[in-house]
């Protein structure tokens, strides 16, 4: 089963689904991006913060798969927004994941609150890395249209994605619409809302008419919204499910329901006002 490809305002090229490690414990890391490989899936999604990115390293450097052949993200620690402190984090990602390259790196969180305000130079730090060429695209995480705008307006170098909260219950479109207007690719984590909508009546409902899983009906929606997903399971079987997402279709009407189930309703943290720094 072939993953597409999402384009890049920087010329590159993203798989549209990928294999996240968000809360995946690190002894179980390794194992689950090495399962995650072997089912077809060639984009992973890790960060800092999780703590598990050697064991994601463990799992390509043991995979016998061809470098360039992987899409590798990583995200910028919270506490590390200052630019030397910056570069160190870099360079241990670098380390810990035994590459010397990543292929996406993100700001993890702008949090406005902190630092005086300022993401900018952080920003300008990662037109660095993108520069030097450690990191083939650069992009943000959890930033909003005003976080978006100010690095517009202040920085050379366009985010290559954002990575945003969305799934049924928050559908983001304000958040989506200013990303397409600047070529801006959205990643949805929390895709199915930590399982919360997958007793939806209407997508309950949907998922019994076209013969697929809840899960599969979700992600398909992502899929065809455009965006850029990464389920996590530990589960060898539920990652073969999530990645068998791209045998249907779902009508307009249906995706139009779906949409239509916005709540405006987070899982996560408000990116205005989150400013944790772990320990």
């Amino acid at each position: 089963m072939t993953v597409p490809d999402i384009h890049l305002n920087d010329g590159k090229t993203i798989p549209q689904l990928g294999f996240g490690v968000f809360q995946i414990e690190p002894k179980d890391t390794a194992e689950a991006v090495s399962q995650a490989l072997q089912i077809g899936y060639r984009h992973i999604d890790t960060a800092e913060m999780y703590g598990n990115e050697k064991e994601v390293g463990e799992a390509v450097a043991s995979s016998g798969l061809d470098r360039s052949d992987l899409f590798i993200t990583s995200k910028l620690n919270n506490g590390f927004h200052r630019p030397d402190d910056a570069r160190r984090a870099f360079d241990q990602t670098l380390s810990d994941l035994g590459l010397d390259y990543v292929d996406l790196f993100l700001i993890h969180w702008p949090l406005p609150t902190r630092y005086d305000g300022d993401y900018v130079s952080t920003w300008q730090t990662l037109e660095e890395f993108y520069r030097d060429g450690r990191s083939r695209s650069i992009g943000v995480s959890n930033f909003n249209p005003h976080h978006l705008r100010r690095l517009h307006e202040e920085t050379t170098v366009r985010p290559a994605v954002d990575q945003i909260e969305v799934h049924p219950f928050l559908a983001q479109d304000d958040v989506r619409a200013f990303c397409h207007e600047h070529e801006i690719a959205v990643e949805a984590w929390s895709p199915i809302a930590q399982g919360a909508v997958l007793d939806d009546p209407t997508i309950t409902e949907i998922a019994r008419r076209v013969g697929k899983s809840t899960a599969q009906v979700v992600l398909r929606w992502h899929i065809q919204r455009g965006d850029i997903v990464f389920p996590k399971s530990v589960s060898p079987e539920r990652m073969k499910e999530n990645f068998e997402i791209f045998d249907f279709e779902l009508e307009d009407v249906d995706m139009a329901m779906i949409t239509g189930l916005d709540r405006h309703e987070r899982t996560g943290p408000d990116p205005d006002t989150f400013d944790l720094i772990p320990s």
